[in-house]
C-alpha cells in the first residue's frame, strides 16, 4: 500500500525526487491534482532513538500516545485520544492483524524489534533520520543500532553536555572551557546542536554575564547530590545556550529549539516562539539558523511569522503531526504556511520510544501536506508544478540544504 494511495482518485500525481508527473487539464491552473507524495524520500530532520527493548517492556502501548506521563493520564484516558484510536487502525492494517492492542503486541513479538522497525522504516519511505540522543539517554537503544537500519546523523542536546561537565569540574572558568570544546568543533556526525530551554526556563532568553554565570554554577555546586543533575536554572542555561550560539554561528550549524507544546514540565505560556525575540534581534547570532520545532503548536501563526521576517527562523511540524486529530494537523501545516516562506520548512516525526510513530508521522505527514497544497492550487496561491516542487522541498530539501 503506498503511504498516500488513501488520498488519490484515479487521476493521480507521482512525485520522486528526480521527476515529477502531473495529470491535470493544460487549460486550467488551479485544478485539484491529488497528490500522491508515497515516492519523496523522507528526511526526518528531528526524531528520537527507541527504547531499548527490557526497558520498552516495562511501559504501557498508549504511553507512546500521549505526552502526560501522569499514570492516570497513561491507564485511563491516552486511549481515549483521536490519535490513539486512529493509530491502532493504521499499525494493525500495516502489520496485518486486528486492530486489537493485544493482536498489536503479538504481532509486534513475533517480528521482533529490528524487524519491526525496519518495516517501519520502509513503510515510511525514509532516507535518512536525524537524531536528538538526549532524550532518556540511559534507556534507549544506541545510534549504531539505527545505523543498521537506515543512515542516521545526530543532533547533539546541550543540556546533556552542561550536566555531564558540572558534577566534573570545579571552577567556572575550566567548566566554561570543556562545554566549549566538547562542541567546538562539533563532534563527528553532529549536524546540529538540540536545546530545551523551552522546557526547562522558556524560551525568553536574555544577555547573561559571565559574572552572573559563573555565580549560579557555585550556587548548583553547592547544591548537587549523588542524584544526577538537572539543569534548571535560567541565568546558567541561558548563558550557556547563547555561547553554543556563537558556536553555530560561527559554523553556520543549525540550533534546533522546542517550542509549543509537550509533556507537563514546561509552561506553555512560555512556549510562545515570540519570547524569542530579544535573541533574534541580536546581530552576533544572525548566522546561527534556529530551527523552531513541533510547529509551535498552538503558536503556529506566531512561528510562521518569525520565519517570515526572520532569515535565520525554520520550522518544521513534527509532533503536532501526527499527534494531533486529522483535522487539527491539517490546521497546523495550514496555518504555518499562510506566511511561512516554503523554503525554510521542514518534516520531522519526532518519533520517540516506539518505532510506529516514524510511519505514523511519515504517512500523515505527507497525506495532508498534500491536501493543503492540493487546497492551495483550488485557492490560485501555486500552480501544480509549484506544488509538487514544493512539497519536495518541504520533505527533504530544505532539510539537505540546511544541514550540511
Amino acid at each position: 500500500m503506498l503511504l498516500g494511495e488513501d488520498i488519490c482518485e484515479p487521476a493521480r500525481t507521482t512525485v520522486n525526487s528526480q521527476q515529477s508527473t502531473v495529470n491535470r487539464q493544460p487549460s486550467t491552473v488551479n485544478r485539484r491534482i491529488n497528490m500522491n507524495l508515497a515516492d519523496i524520500p523522507l528526511i526526518d530532520q528531528h526524531a528520537h532513538n527507541i527504547l531499548r527493548p527490557e526497558v520498552a517492556a516495562r511501559y504501557p502501548f498508549a504511553g507512546a500516545f500521549t505526552e502526560g506521563y501522569d499514570e492516570e493520564i497513561v491507564n485511563n484516558h491516552a486511549r481515549n485520544t483521536f490519535f490513539y484510536r486512529r493509530s491502532l487502525r493504521e499499525i494493525a492494517a500495516l502489520l496485518e492483524c486486528e486492530a486489537q492492542e493485544s493482536a498489536i503486541a503479538a504481532r509486534r513479538e513475533s517480528l521482533g524489534l529490528e524487524n519491526l522497525t525496519q518495516l517501519y522504516f520502509r513503510a515510511a519511505n525514509l532516507e535518512a533520520i536525524y537524531l536528538d540522543d538526549g532524550l532518556e539517554p540511559e534507556s534507549i537503544l544506541p545510534l549504531s543500532w539505527h545505523e543498521k537500519l537506515i543512515p542516521v546523523r545526530r543532533i547533539l542536546r546541550l543540556e546533556v553536555v552542561a550536566e555531564q561537565l558540572i558534577p566534573q569540574t570545579e571552577d567556572f572558568a575550566s567548566f566554561l572551557t570543556r562545554f566549549q570544546s566538547e562542541i567546538d568543533p562539533p563532534p563527528p556526525r553532529v549536524v546540529g546542536f538540540k536545546s530545551i530551554v523551552c522546557y526547562r526556563t522558556g524560551l525568553d532568553v536574555q544577555p547573561v554575564t559571565f559574572e552572573v554565570a559563573a555565580s549560579r554554577f557555585y550556587e548548583i555546586k553547592r547544591q548537587l547530590t549523588n542524584q544526577p543533575l538537572r539543569l534548571v536554572d535560567k541565568p546558567l542555561i541561558d548563558f550557556l545556550l547563547q555561547q553554543a550560539l556563537l558556536i553555530a554561528a560561527k559554523y553556520r550549524l543549525p540550533v534546533q529549539l522546542h517550542t509549543g507544546f509537550g509533556d507537563r514540565d514546561l509552561d506553555l505560556r512560555l512556549a510562545n516562539p515570540l519570547n524569542l525575540r530579544s535573541l533574534l534581534e541580536l546581530p552576533q547570532y544572525r548566522q546561527a539558523p534556529l530551527v523552531l520545532l513541533h510547529a509551535a503548536y498552538p503558536y503556529m501563526r506566531e512561528a510562521g511569522y518569525l520565519a517570515s521576517v526572520y532569515p535565520q527562523v525554520y520550522l518544521d511540524f513534527g509532533l503536532a503531526v501526527p499527534s494531533l486529530s486529522v483535522s487539527g494537523m491539517r490546521e497546523a501545516i495550514r496555518q504555518l504556511l499562510e506566511l511561512t516562506p516554503t523554503s525554510k520548512l521542514m518534516y520531522s516525526s519526532d518519533a520517540h520510544t516506539i518505532p510506529e510513530l516514524y510511519y505514523l508521522a511519515a504517512k500523515w505527514g505527507r497525506q495532508l501536506l498534500g491536501e493543503v497544497l492540493d487546497q492551495a492550487i483550488q485557492d490560485s496561491d501555486l500552480t501544480g508544478d509549484e506544488a509538487l516542487a514544493i512539497a519536495t522541498a518541504i520533505l527533504r530539501k530544505n532539510a539537505l540544504s540546511l544541514y550540511r
